[in-house]
Order: structure tokens, then C-alpha cells, then sequence
């Protein structure tokens, strides 16, 4: 089977291409050629990753999918959230939003937070929601050097150490994504 991952985030495409199955074939928005980024608008993750694969269903006509993830701190009453990859402004820039995040959070001790990802499929003309969740904790200190956006500054709930310190083995059963992409895998193999 064929499906296109809406996204032109190469780290996701990779964190999702280790942990599916090789019976089904992921291409990114980079591997069709459409390097157009599709405006997110949406006030919440379900409503950007609708946005996203209706768009490239309805463009393309194939089976897709999109997600859209955050990290959702409960000090901040869940931001970043929806606004995790531009907390910090328009650029994208990881080391900007992090300094934020820890602005944000001076003097709170502990802070704990959830990391969320929502998939919404358009499967063989019908769409599916699926979500991941991975509860943990922000730390005041950039840790490991896997991993990308919050993971030097994420650690889950049962860890010591943050996604960018626990490597792929680990982070690809555990995290948010890692939990919806299962889902997706299994409710694709149901379906087949």
C-alpha cells in the first residue's frame, strides 16, 4: 500500500519510516514534489491535520494522511500547543522556542506537560482520526542529541532521561507519535 504523509518535516517522515511496517510505502509531500507549504489555520492539532489531508486528498486524490503535534505544558494552560513548532515566531527556530518555554516557566519547579499528536487519514474515501499522547516533564537544560523540537527539554513520565538522550529504540515505542502511528499501522492492517 501507498500512503502520503502530508508533511515536508523530514524528521518526522524518518521517525515514521522506522516504525512502520515495509508493506506499506510513506511518501512525504517532498518525495511527490510538492514543496508548497499548506497554511495551518486551524485553532487546534485535529483541526490542522484535517486541514492538511484534505488538502492533498482532495489535490491529489490518493490515500493520505497529516498530523500535527504539540507540547502541551499544564503551568501555560496547554501551550504551546497548537503553536509548538512557531512559539517563538514565524521561523520555526527550536532554540528560540525553547528559550521561551523556559522564560515562561522561571520559577515554576517541576513542570509537567504532555507531548500530543493527532493523525487524520483519508483512507479509501473515509477519514479517520487517531491520537498519541506521552505525559512527562519539562527540564531547565538541553539534554542528548537525538531527537528534534522539545526532545533536549522533554523527559516521560517513568524516564530519567529526555527523548534526545533515550535514542530512536526507545523514543519509537514510546513517544506521542510513535503511539498514533501504531494505531494508524493497526487500523490500516484491519482495514486491508
Amino acid at each position: 500500500m501507498q500512503l502520503i504523509f502530508a508533511t515536508h518535516n523530514e524528521n518526522k517522515v524518518v521517525e515514521l519510516r522506522r516504525i512502520i511496517p515495509r508493506s506499506i510505502v510513506l511518501w512525504s509531500l517532498n518525495d511527490i514534489n510538492y514543496l508548497n507549504p499548506i497554511e495551518e489555520t486551524g485553532k487546534t492539532l485535529e483541526e490542522n491535520a484535517k486541514i492538511k489531508s484534505d488538502f492533498i486528498r482532495k489535490k491529489f486524490g490518493l490515500n493520505c494522511f497529516a498530523d500535527d503535534s504539540g507540547l502541551e505544558v499544564d503551568f501555560l494552560e496547554g501551550e504551546p500547543g497548537v503553536l509548538s513548532a512557531r512559539y517563538a515566531g514565524p521561523s520555526r527556530n527550536n532554540e528560540k522556542n525553547i528559550q521561551k518555554i523556559w522564560k515562561k516557566l522561571e520559577n515554576v519547579s517541576n513542570p509537567t506537560a504532555t507531548f500530543r499528536s493527532i493523525f487524520y487519514l483519508h483512507l479509501n474515501n473515509q477519514t479517520f482520526c487517531f491520537e498519541g499522547k506521552v505525559y512527562g516533564k519539562i527540564i531547565f537544560e538541553k539534554r542528548g542529541n537525538n531527537g528534534f523540537g522539545y526532545d533536549p527539554i522533554f523527559i516521560p513520565k517513568g524516564y530519567k532521561k529526555t527523548f534526545a538522550e533515550l535514542g530512536n529504540g526507545i523514543k519509537d515505542q514510546i513517544s506521542h507519535r510513535a503511539k498514533a502511528t501504531l494505531k494508524l499501522i493497526n487500523f490500516i492492517s484491519k482495514a486491508s
